[in-house]
């Protein structure tokens, strides 16, 4: 049994070996190499960029809560009046899987697996910027309340858009830092 002094000591280690792998975060560049993240003004020349993306309505329930997810990753304070890029969010796919069967053939458990496409658009130029695919696999289990089995569906849904979203936010985040910091050097 591992004592309260003994966690704290693996904790402390591992935030110690967390700051010395080199982590930087991916939306905040330092202005300067003599200062540190916390004690510096920060570049955020990566989110004011996410902040002109507008992101086209999506179909379907599922497309509505990743639409909505993403624009609050990209624009918390609100869509931008004259955006910059297009986001298309679009070939959403659903495949539920059955797990865990009883005697009698009927699952216990289902497991479900969405996918969706997403391209980026430069406004000015239609060119486009970024795209690929993005998936959550996510499951539920199968109850004798159907009202709970409902429950967790719509639960799982959102998990899944939350997954979805989060992922494509992370990409084009990538793909933004990657484009500004070549335009520094």
């Amino acid at each position: 049994m591992l004592h309260k002094k003994n966690i704290l000591l693996i904790i402390c280690g591992l935030v110690i070996a967390l700051s010395a792998c080199g982590f930087k975060p991916l939306y905040v560049e330092r202005k300067a190499d003599d200062k540190w993240y916390y004690q510096g003004e920060f570049d955020t020349s990566i989110t004011e960029e996410m902040a002109k993306i507008a992101v086209s309505p999506i179909s379907d329930r599922i497309g509505q809560m990743i639409r909505n997810d993403l624009l609050d990753s990209f624009t918390p304070k609100g869509e931008p009046s004259t955006p910059s890029y297009r986001l298309v969010v679009d070939n959403i796919k659903k495949q539920v899987v059955q797990q865990a069967l009883r005697n009698d053939i009927t699952a216990t458990r289902e497991r479900v697996r969405y996918t969706v496409n997403y391209r980026l658009y430069d406004v000015k130029t239609g060119k486009q910027l970024v795209s690929g695919n993005s998936l959550a696999f996510v499951g539920y289990d199968i109850l004798a309340n159907p009202y709970s089995t409902t429950f967790a569906q719509k639960k799982v849904e959102q998990n899944a858009a939350k997954m979805l979203s989060d992922d494509i936010s992370l990409r084009i985040g990538a793909y933004f830092h990657t484009v500004i910091t070549q335009e520094k050097k």
